[in-house]
């Protein structure tokens, strides 16, 4: 299966009824800021290099942010962080992503979630991450990544559960790095979402020193 074939399994998908019917709300009631938009309201599928080594790993579709745009991580205050600090590492042609169709591109990087669909305050329940999960199975089948970035605590969770890795010494802490068997690295990184940006628990400085230690990790794989 090829990414594209896959993508397009993944914007169909209507495997939980609660998020189909929260997305689909969403989306048609709108934010006032974004009235003239045609929100998205589907499955937010994974973009970026197909030939990547870099897989970065999120939680969740933000309500008005992918599930408006339609890309991970775009149109909202995380995205504003994220792809300015990807852009200086020189993963990103671009600082800033408003939408699908801004030009903006990946270099050696790929970009999913641990769930596709905007959730209901944000929190997706341990099923229907389930139910995405072999989604993110196959896009580690076809990319075959060299590194994996987990953005927060429940994104690490579920990558340490697809590898079947134990917890036990392997604790989430910012710019905490493990290896997943014989596979890929692992790094983790707090979440860039404005709760943790906007207090300084997690700072640019902090942010940029973990996208040099990922570059470091790909050279050496």
């Amino acid at each position: 299966m090829s990414l594209n074939e896959l993508n397009s399994e993944i914007i169909s998908c209507r495997k939980c009824p609660r998020l189909v019917a929260w997305r689909e709300e969403v989306a048609r009631t709108k934010r006032k800021a974004y009235m003239d938009w045609d929100y998205w309201g589907k499955p937010v599928p994974g973009f970026g290099d197909p030939e990547a080594r870099v897989l970065v790993v999120g939680l969740a579709p933000a309500a008005h942010g992918s599930n408006r745009t339609g890309r991970n991580f775009t149109g909202d205050g995380s995205g504003g962080f994220l792809y300015s600090a990807l852009y200086r590492a020189g993963f990103a042609n671009h600082a800033v992503s408003t939408s699908r169709g801004d030009g903006l591109k990946l270099k050696d990087m790929y970009i999913t979630a641990s769930a596709r669909c905007a959730p209901p305050q944000n929190k997706p329940t341990t099923q229907e991450m389930d139910n995405c999960q072999p989604f993110l199975e196959r896009e580690i089948e076809i990319l075959q990544p060299k590194v994996i970035v987990a953005l927060g605590r429940i994104a690490f969770e579920r990558i340490l559960r697809l590898y079947s890795e134990p917890k036990a010494g392997k604790k989430f802490a910012h710019g905490a790095v493990f290896r997943l068997g014989a596979g890929p690295w692992l790094v983790c990184s707090y979440h860039p979402s404005q709760q943790n940006t906007l207090t300084g628990k997690l700072t640019v400085e902090m942010f940029d020193a973990m996208w040099a230690q990922v570059k470091e990790l790909v050279q050496k794989s």
